[in-house]
């Protein structure tokens, strides 16, 4: 008899459409001889199954659905939500009162890695890798286009400090665009992260940990034909040359998944995460950018891209993920 398990997809951000192809290239290749999958949609409305051309609603006190007047309950929750409420904390604050399983970083880590600030702060303490000088503006907070020219030197990209997939970000090059670069932003979220543009090579790495073993996959390095990896260049074929595994040295290589292991422990990772990095052109430096703790999967993404060049099947690898999830659920907190 199968499992049962719960693939959440949708949410509350923009980017929602990207959840969905993250869920659809799951539930593909999930085994359904081992598992039986439902897949359900989280709107700010509601959350629903659809079985039949018909939504059923999710009983919330328990997480559980009632279809053809038989309850399912879960064995595991497969989160396949971009954005909040997948990826900031908050499902899995909800998921940890019910004591269920569940395939991503807990709470506490997915609240820290989403507020990009916060999260640079707590990785510089560990002093393995670098990390660009910024300035962090709160709405409603006074600032002044003065004070952050003081601190940072043009050009810096302005991004929304808790969003994905590139929404709301400029790359700023001078003093006219900053403060429309500002009101984008935060037309997005009510923080707002501006960093110094660091030039280099952009390279990202998987890193997930299964029976108590750390992996990372091979890296794959970003060219961009825009002015940076933004939400067209992610999501538009052709503008962007990701090239997996990446084009590095042996040196380089070991360093990049060094430093993505020792960040993956000491944030108390778990499940799949993508970090991304910057290799500084002038000093050869490889800078932090961010840790994507639900990064994209749809079939063509970079997770998916790097599994494969590992030798892996996604099959075997999401059945992996999934088993290991549910063997370590005794000790979740």
């Amino acid at each position: 008899m199968g499992k049962n398990i719960a693939l959440l997809a949708g949410g509350y951000s923009g980017e929602y459409v990207i959840s969905i192809k993250t869920a659809e290239t799951i539930e593909k290749n999930l085994d359904d001889t081992l598992y039986n999958v439902f897949k359900i949609i989280i709107t700010k409305d509601e959350w629903y199954h659809e079985h039949n051309g018909q939504k059923v609603q999710v009983d919330r006190n328990d997480f559980s659905l009632t279809v053809n007047g038989e309850k399912i309950v879960f064995d595991c929750v497969f989160i396949a939500i971009h954005g909040t409420p997948g990826e900031d904390g908050r499902i899995q604050g909800y998921l940890d009162m019910l004591n269920m399983p569940y395939t991503t970083c807990n709470s506490i880590v997915s609240a820290l890695t989403f507020n990009k600030s916060y999260c640079n702060k707590v990785v510089k303490s560990f002093n393995v890798v670098n990390i660009a000088n910024s300035v962090h503006l709160i709405k409603g907070e006074p600032f002044s286009i003065g004070a952050i020219l003081d601190t940072l030197k043009l050009p810096v990209f302005v991004k929304p400090n808790e969003s994905g997939s590139s929404l709301g970000v400029s790359k700023v090059k001078d003093v006219g665009t900053l403060l429309p670069a500002i009101e984008k932003a935060f037309k997005e979220d009510n923080q707002v992260l501006i960093e110094e543009f660091i030039e280099g090579r952009e390279l990202t790495i998987g890193v997930y940990k299964t029976n108590g073993y750390l992996h990372t996959l091979p890296a794959t390095e970003i060219e961009s034909k825009n002015e940076f990896f933004d939400y067209e260049a992610k999501y538009t074929p052709g503008v962007t040359n990701e090239i997996t595994p990446a084009r590095i040295d042996k040196s380089l290589k070991e360093q990049l998944e060094n430093k993505a292991a020792y960040i993956y422990r000491h944030l108390n990772c778990r499940g799949v995460v993508r970090m991304d990095f910057i290799l500084q052109k002038s000093s050869g430096k490889l800078f932090f950018l961010e840790v994507n703790t639900m990064p994209g999967q749809s079939e063509n993404s970079i997770v998916p891209q790097q599994v494969r060049a590992a030798g892996l099947s996604l099959k075997n690898f999401y059945g992996e993920l999934l088993e290991d999830c549910m063997a370590g659920a005794g000790i979740r907190y």
